[in-house]
C-alpha cells in the first residue's frame, strides 16, 4: 500500500519521485534559458534534484535503509521543508541578479523556481505536522 501524499513517508515517496523526474528532465529538456525561458534548470539544480530524489526514494524503498531511517522520516521531511523554504526566500531575494545567482553554483529563476520551492516547502511541513487521521472502527 502506498503512503498518503500528506505523510512524511508519502512526501518522501512522491516528492522523491517528482524531484528525480524533474532532475532527469532538466538534464534533457529544460537545461537552458533558450529551451524554456520561463523555467529552466541548470546543471547545479539538476544534480541537486536528482540526488535528493534518489536519496528520498532510497530511504523509503531500500531494505535496511528504510528500517534504519523510518523513525526519522518526520525529521527528514521537516529538514527538507526548511531547506526548500530557504531556497524560496533566497531566490526571491536574488531576483534580477546575474546568472548564476545562487552561491555561484546555480540559477534560481524568479518567480518559477521560487514558487516551486515554496510549494514543496509548504507540502513538506504540512506532511510532517499534519495530525494523524482517526482510525476507522
Amino acid at each position: 500500500m502506498m503512503a498518503s501524499l500528506f505523510t512524511p513517508k508519502g512526501f518522501l515517496t512522491y516528492g522523491g519521485a517528482v524531484l528525480l523526474l524533474l532532475g532527469l528532465v532538466g538534464f534533457v529538456a529544460l537545461n537552458s534559458e533558450a529551451s524554456s525561458p520561463a523555467f529552466w534548470l541548470d546543471s547545479g539544480e539538476n544534480i541537486a534534484h536528482t540526488a535528493l530524489g534518489i536519496i528520498a526514494l532510497a530511504i523509503v524503498f531500500v531494505p535496511g535503509l528504510n528500517t534504519t531511517f523510518a523513525p526519522y522520516y518526520r525529521w527528514i521531511v521537516i529538514l527538507l521543508g526548511i531547506v526548500a523554504l530557504f531556497f524560496a526566500a533566497y531566490g526571491f531575494l536574488q531576483a534580477g541578479q546575474p546568472v548564476p545567482n545562487t552561491f555561484g553554483l546555480a540559477n534560481l529563476e524568479n518567480p518559477a523556481d521560487n514558487i516551486l520551492h515554496l510549494v514543496v516547502g509548504a507540502w513538506a511541513l504540512y506532511a510532517a505536522w499534519r495530525p494523524a487521521p482517526m482510525m476507522a472502527r
